[in-house]
């Protein structure tokens, strides 16, 4: 073996790296919006009741 990449080597490794980002982005999304969930119930309990007051007349006029 003299370290050398066959053609057909060197496009299967690209193909696959291809393959294994695009699995890895599909199954992260699931993950993704957890987190961004998650992260939108903690800034609603934490926030006052003049800032909570005030999004909820802001989401009423939009409606």
């Amino acid at each position: 073996m003299g370290g050398e990449l066959s053609p057909i080597g060197l496009l299967l490794m690209a193909v696959g790296g291809l393959v294994s980002f695009l699995l890895g982005r599909y199954l992260s999304r699931g993950w993704r919006a957890k987190r961004r969930d998650k992260e939108a119930a903690a800034k609603l309990a934490s926030e006052t009741r003049q800032q909570r007051r005030a999004r909820e007349r802001k989401a009423s006029k939009q409606r």
